[in-house]
């Protein structure tokens, strides 16, 4: 019987150590990264990507040169939880030289949430979203990156109504990316002025502005003007640091009239472009 008890103990106790690794294992997965939206065990969904995971963002449509470049989308979230939106702007004019943009924090389930919605909203998914007969209207565009790849789903002059130029499914389709707009833009909770560390500019000859509302000259305080090409005899340059924080400082009593006077006289017109925190600046801007 002793030969018999001893000859046993070292099955128990390999079977012993086994556990104790599986359980040290199970529990080491279910914690995962504090604060990370793609932390998730081996049986769950996939982990999301840094940056970027989703954004919607309207193109094209009947606008100026100026506008096109410096238009900013309409919702973006990031992985770490941020998610910018358009704020408020004041109806005065001339309107504000810097646009508003919000941030708010959401935690990681919100982000896989969101995630999720996008998926079933349809953003992944290519069937026809049909075309309604309007003209110079905006493409809404949805992004929605995880490891599996971007998906891009653009639709239409989606916020008009011509539900007689579609079928039933187009409508259903459409309805359902709305609705995932709606959500996305409609977050509760408490949001604040977005700081962008990096400020795009963009820049074309100052032509005299209004003579019914003279503006007082600024100083510019950013880099050279009038920086690279952009196209549509526009021309862009950015700032960073302490350079994107003059530049913001001066830009806050300003407006879309305000002459910017170079350091060697020459007199600019300047559209601001907070640059988004997935961005680097004045390429990532365009004016088609």
């Amino acid at each position: 019987m002793t030969r018999t008890a001893t000859s046993r103990t070292p099955g128990r106790v390999a079977a012993l150590a086994l556990l104790l690794v599986l359980t040290a294992c199970a529990q080491g997965g279910s914690g995962g990264v504090p604060g990370d939206a793609g932390a998730t065990s081996a049986s769950g969904p996939s982990p999301l990507p840094s940056g970027l995971v989703l954004q919607v963002a309207a193109t094209g449509g009947f606008t100026t040169p100026e506008e096109l470049a410096t238009r900013l989308p309409l919702v973006t979230v990031y992985a770490d939880g941020r998610v910018l939106t358009q704020g408020p702007q004041i109806a005065v004019w001339p309107a504000p030289a810097l646009p508003s943009v919000q941030v708010q924090e959401v935690d990681a389930a919100t982000v896989r949430d969101l995630v999720d919605r996008a998926v079933a909203a349809g953003v992944t998914e290519t069937g026809d979203l049909g075309q309604p007969p309007l003209a110079d209207a905006t493409t809404t565009r949805f992004t929605l990156v995880t490891d599996e790849g971007t998906a891009v789903r653009e639709a239409y002059a989606l916020a008009e109504t011509a539900d007689d130029a579609l079928t039933a499914e187009q409508r259903g389709a459409r309805g359902r990316l709305r609705d995932l707009l709606d959500e996305l833009t409609g977050l509760p909770g408490t949001t604040e002025p977005f700081v962008p560390q990096t400020v795009a500019a963009v820049v074309h000859p100052y032509s005299g502005g209004d003579p019914e509302l003279p503006q007082p000259e600024v100083p510019w305080p950013g880099p050279e003007l009038p920086g690279a090409p952009l196209g549509a005899d526009l021309t862009c340059v950015s700032a960073t640091g302490q350079q994107a924080a003059d530049l913001l400082a001066a830009a806050a009593p300003a407006n879309t009239l305000t002459p910017w006077v170079a350091a060697d006289g020459s007199r600019w017109s300047v559209a601001f472009r907070p640059v988004l925190p997935h961005e680097s600046g004045c390429a990532d801007l365009t004016v088609r």
